[in-house]
């Protein structure tokens, strides 16, 4: 499902002689947009009989997108520039797909040479049950879901419109890497674009590589050989990578005719500190990056609860079954599992207990999956009280010295049709079965899931959702899902701070910490005077109970590359990148928080708090909207039209922070 935020924006006024702005140059370049190449030589002539006429659509004579991506932190800007060669006022859209996990920052449009600004606004209640109106909000998306920013606007006869969008977004370091996609689909062959990202981190920058570019069905097949798009060029140092992605109407043609190239996708890696991690400061706030490596895996207990109701026939069970069995290969001798399939009945492979991994328990497991037959409903609450069962009983019979993580895997394509139908019910089950003793992690096949229902069976036990599209990678999705949580290295942990030099820290208590992943804490500086910052981490791996102390400096950590950078100085709003950094992870707590909560009142003040926050730092959210500064033309605006931009589901995925705030030592917000 695609979240759409849509504005409507009708200039009927004249704005004069707009058209002399459209040069014989734009005109060559409009022939050779729309594929006429034998024209490319000659002048489009300037009057046509009406008679002879066809509708001239407006074109987008540029389209450039720049991305600056500063320690993780990522401001992207796009700017989409319409022109309208027809003597009449033509209806356009401007679209543009951004991460489900962004913020939009800032929206402006430019017609004919006028400027309407926009500004983040309080969500105006609308009754008395407004508080329950936000759950609409928390629509259906995946976490690598894209959002879908729609504006529209009229542009009055030869003349033009440019739209101005800006978002932020913290990325999410996965499987060792970060990963940061620009969609470029401008609907058109384009006569100038441009994608460029900039990336500047202090601590050093040890991989990078830029991916072919991928479509919906392309994004998780495996490339053998991965090489740039044509025209992109690369440009890096030590500290520093510019990329830049420049076709001209050919190459773009060579790629698809009708202007959706696809995702333009960065990958990159930054050196780290073995200890304690790396902090960095700015102007009284920071940010602590901390991702160790070369430690031991402990052992899991993983319960795989899969759906086979009818509704799995075909692709999705066969899909499901490879993924499985690939996963089973990759479970180590330490780790236990077991495999429930759910659907008018529930099926136990080993009845009342997890098995060792072995060759002969791996090869009944494949059997018994090769066996699953999809039929019946769908009984969701059925197959989760059966993994939790398994679980709970055999952690109370393991080795209370030994650590261990223990995980349910669980995966549906459908909707509760059997047993406990409510969500609220199934919700409540699941949270009394598991009792923060172990992660529930649910994956959503197709279009006819719950993902409400998934997402908050995992945000409230600790784990995250994923949804999987109906393509034929669908068993690498899968496998690449549980590749990001199959390799934990550390447990319980928790981050603290000298309690008399900060404040307003984020989350600082881990579950799990999984190989290839990053644990980011931020929070606000309170003694300006004191030289340094002390830091010591806890943490749990196999038997060993893992303590890390260190006395960070505060002056300049981290930040001598970033103050000099020509980048920062470019733009005012880089230069508190980790403040935003630490708005951004704030809010998505109190956003997580807000849908943890039962209680209406816990939620009215957590909805103040968080809109606070939006209005401070311009983010576009389920609590705040995004409208209109200066209407100019506001006379003209027809009644049926809005005035304002519609933000229902931008800005508002939850991020799966698997973590927890103590007070010891911190305050919140």
């Amino acid at each position: 499902m695609i979240f759409l935020l849509g504005f409507c924006f009708c200039v009927s006024t004249s704005l004069g002689d707009k058209g002399a702005e459209i040069t014989d140059n734009n005109l060559l370049e409009f022939s050779l947009v729309n594929g006429i190449e034998e024209k490319v030589a000659s002048r489009v002539p300037r009057q046509i009989p009406f008679s002879s006429r066809r509708e001239i659509k407006p074109l987008v004579s540029e389209f450039t997108v720049k991305s600056t991506i500063i320690s993780r932190y990522a401001f992207t800007a796009v700017s989409c520039t319409m022109v309208n060669r027809a003597a009449e006022a033509k209806d356009v859209v401007f679209q543009m797909q951004i991460p489900a996990t962004a913020f939009v920052s800032n929206f402006t449009m430019i017609l004919g040479g006028k400027t309407y600004y926009s500004e983040v606004t309080w969500r105006k209640k609308t009754g008395d049950n407004n508080i329950h109106d936000y759950e609409k909000i928390n629509g259906d998306r995946g976490e690598n879901e894209m959002e879908t920013f729609n504006a529209s606007a009229f542009i009055p006869g030869r003349d033009k419109a440019i739209f101005l969008l800006m978002y932020e977004e913290l990325l999410q370091r996965r499987l060792g890497m970060y990963e940061h996609v620009i969609s470029v689909r401008p609907q058109q062959l384009v006569g100038r674009l441009l994608v460029e990202v900039n990336i500047l981190e202090t601590s050093g920058i040890t991989f990078l590589e830029v991916l072919p570019l991928q479509n919906n069905k392309q994004k998780s097949k495996n490339v053998d050989e991965i090489s740039p798009p044509p025209s992109t060029i690369i440009n890096q140092t030590e500290n520093f990578a510019r990329i830049t992605f420049e076709p001209n109407v050919v190459q773009q043609a060579k790629i698809t005719q009708n202007g959706n190239l696809g995702d333009f996708v960065v990958r990159y890696d930054v050196r780290r500190e073995l200890s304690i991690g790396d902090i960095q400061i700015l102007n009284g706030y920071f940010v602590h990056y901390f991702a160790p490596t070369d430690l031991p895996p402990l052992p899991k207990n993983v319960v795989f609860v899969i759906d086979t109701s009818a509704s799995m026939v075909g692709t999705k069970m066969r899909q499901t079954q490879d993924a499985l069995f690939t996963i089973l290969r990759d479970l180590r001798p330490d780790d236990h599992f077991n495999i429930i399939g759910f659907s008018s009945k529930i099926k136990v492979w080993q009845q009342n207990q997890l098995v060792k991994v072995s060759p002969n328990n791996i090869r009944d497991a494949k059997k018994f999956i090769y066996g699953l037959s999809p039929t019946g409903g769908t009984n969701i609450n059925g197959g989760i009280q059966a993994a939790t069962s398994l679980l709970n009983n055999y952690l109370v019979n393991m080795d209370k010295h030994e650590k261990t993580v223990s995980l349910i895997i669980f995966l549906t394509d459908g909707r509760p049709t059997l047993g406990e139908v409510q969500s609220s019910n199934i919700l409540i089950n699941a949270k009394n079965a598991i009792r923060e003793k172990f992660c529930l992690f649910s994956i959503g096949i197709g279009n006819d899931v719950d993902f409400q229902l998934l997402e908050k069976l995992s945000l409230e036990n600790c784990g995250m959702m994923r949804r999987v599209t109906e393509d034929d990678d669908a068993a690498i999705q899968l496998k690449g899902f549980y590749d990001e949580i199959g390799t934990p290295l550390l447990s319980d942990i928790r981050i603290d701070y000298s309690p008399d030099s900060v404040e307003y820290v984020t989350q600082n208590m881990f579950y799990n910490y999984f190989n290839g992943s990053e644990i980011v804490v931020a929070g606000k500086l309170m003694n300006k005077s004191s030289d340094a910052l002390h830091v010591e981490i806890t943490a749990s791996n196999r038997n060993k109970y893992v303590v890390l102390e260190a006395d960070v400096k505060i002056e300049g950590a981290g930040q001598k590359e970033i103050t000099k950078s020509q980048i920062i100085e470019d733009n005012k709003q880089y230069r508190n990148h980790i403040e935003r950094l630490w708005g951004y992870l704030t809010f998505k707590e109190l956003l997580t928080a807000w849908h943890k909560s039962d209680r209406d009142q816990e939620k009215e003040e957590i909805t103040r708090k968080a809109s606070q926050l939006a209005l401070r730092y311009n983010f576009v959210t389920p609590f705040t909207l995004l409208e209109v500064k200066d209407y100019g033309f506001q006379a003209d605006l027809p009644k049926e039209e809005s005035a304002s931009l519609y933000t229902e589901g931008i800005g508002q995925k939850l991020l799966s922070l698997q973590g927890r705030k103590v007070t010891k030592g911190t305050s919140t917000i």
